[in-house]
């Protein structure tokens, strides 16, 4: 004997199947099949001289960003990181900035200027990060790395606020 149920429960049913579906497509157009794994393999030094191990946040959505404080497109985006990262922390979005050239003495007083609230990595001496996510052909460029830390997405030069949350919302 088949059962039946009444309407609304199949049509809710069916939205929620939809929903779903809808979810794990969108999450699948912002990061490829054939997206190449991020080597999270470094451990850094951050503002306050502590140590920051890359693959300590696979398991988040991490937006990666290369930047320097003589960077014009970079002062743009900051803000923009911050807000970001302030509203989908909580849901597993980790920020990074990546300082390529400048020392902490020169770091400091800048994000605190700009009240950057995510980690800033130090990057004066470290070729060898931006080589495993390069060719860097400018600044800013900025990765989006899903949970599984495979890269996503990438820019290169200033990139709108909308275009990352859309890629964040999509993998959170």
């Amino acid at each position: 004997m088949v059962k039946r149920y009444p309407r609304m429960f199949v049509a809710a049913g069916l939205a929620a199947l939809v929903a779903a579906t809808a979810t794990v497509h969108a999450a699948q157009s912002v990061c490829p099949p054939d997206a190449r794994p991020a080597n999270l393999n470094f451990t850094l030094k951050d503002l306050d001289g502590g140590t920051v191990t890359l693959a300590d946040f696979k398991g988040k959505v991490i937006l990666l960003d290369f930047w320097a404080t003589w960077c014009g497109p970079c002062k743009f985006e900051i803000p923009g990181f911050i807000e970001l990262y302030t509203r989908y922390r909580a849901k597993g979005l980790q920020v990074l900035g990546f300082a390529v050239d400048e020392a902490p003495a020169v770091l400091r007083p800048y994000a605190e200027q700009m009240k950057m609230n995510y980690p800033i990595l130090i990057g004066e001496g470290r070729e060898d990060v931006q080589e495993a996510f390069g060719p860097l052909i400018g600044l800013p460029t900025t990765f989006i790395i899903d949970r599984q830390g495979r890269i996503c997405q990438s820019h290169s030069g200033f990139t709108e606020k909308e275009k990352f949350e859309s890629a964040i919302k999509a993998l959170l």
